[in-house]
């Protein structure tokens, strides 16, 4: 029994520090990123000298940016946990993870692509749509799960540095895969029936939900034929 007390213990000691060592890693790193997207927007400024053209660098909180670009908003969120993958995935395969099997826990940060008016004008039942994970382990190395570019061009993890140059890469492409799709408006039947409630409110046209579709399904969605 103290035996495996011991290699409890241990593990525990082990598994515990190497999630903090991620975490601080992402958060620095992410802290970082936010700095470069603010960089970046002030650069479209100075580019496109066009009030009518919305950019705008936004912090909600430590975790959470919002980089308003033209009629969207694109959300970077730095989730506060640390995650590994299941088992079975290919991801162990990886020479570069398979010499450390450390490296294969990440701190993720996630981004999202609303309507800017949807933030503006505060329309809590309008969707935004997942368009790219990042994935940073205890080395700063990371890969990028997500959609267009995003989905296949950071995809070798063991020479991806979340670097500068890395990280205004991301934000350009986040920035041209959103402006690239347009709103969409929703089915017919899908807004066919509304409630006194919301024509007699004054904020009635805020409350019918609106969002884009960004052209594509999502693995989730494919499977469940949506």
């Amino acid at each position: 029994m103290k035996v495996q007390n011991k290699n409890i213990v241990e593990l525990l000691k082990s598994r515990s520090i190497l999630k903090q060592e991620v975490y601080k890693k992402t958060l620095k790193q992410y802290c970082k990123f936010r700095k470069i997207i603010e960089a970046e927007l002030e650069a479209f400024k100075e580019e496109i000298n066009d009030e009518r053209v919305r950019l705008k660098y936004d912090d909600n909180g430590d975790f959470e940016t919002h980089a308003y670009v033209g009629s969207d908003v694109l959300v970077f969120n730095m989730h506060s946990n640390v995650f590994t993958f299941p088992d079975n995935s290919s991801i162990w395969k990886n020479s570069y993870i398979e010499e450390d099997k450390e490296r294969g826990y990440f701190g993720v940060i996630n981004v999202y692509n609303f309507l800017a008016d949807s933030f503006l004008q505060k329309r809590m039942n309008d969707a935004g749509y997942l368009i790219g994970r990042i994935f940073i382990n205890k080395d700063g190395h990371f890969m990028v799960e997500g959609k267009g570019e995003l989905g296949y061009l950071f995809r070798n993890i063991r020479s991806n540095q979340f670097n500068e140059e890395a990280m205004k890469m991301i934000f350009e492409i986040s920035v041209k895969h959103a402006a690239e799709f347009d709103l969409h408006t929703p089915p017919y039947q899908n807004v066919s029936i509304v409630n006194v409630m919301q024509i007699k409110s004054s904020t009635s046209a805020q409350e019918l939900k609106t969002g884009k579709r960004l052209g594509f399904k999502f693995q989730y969605e494919e499977e469940k034929n949506i």
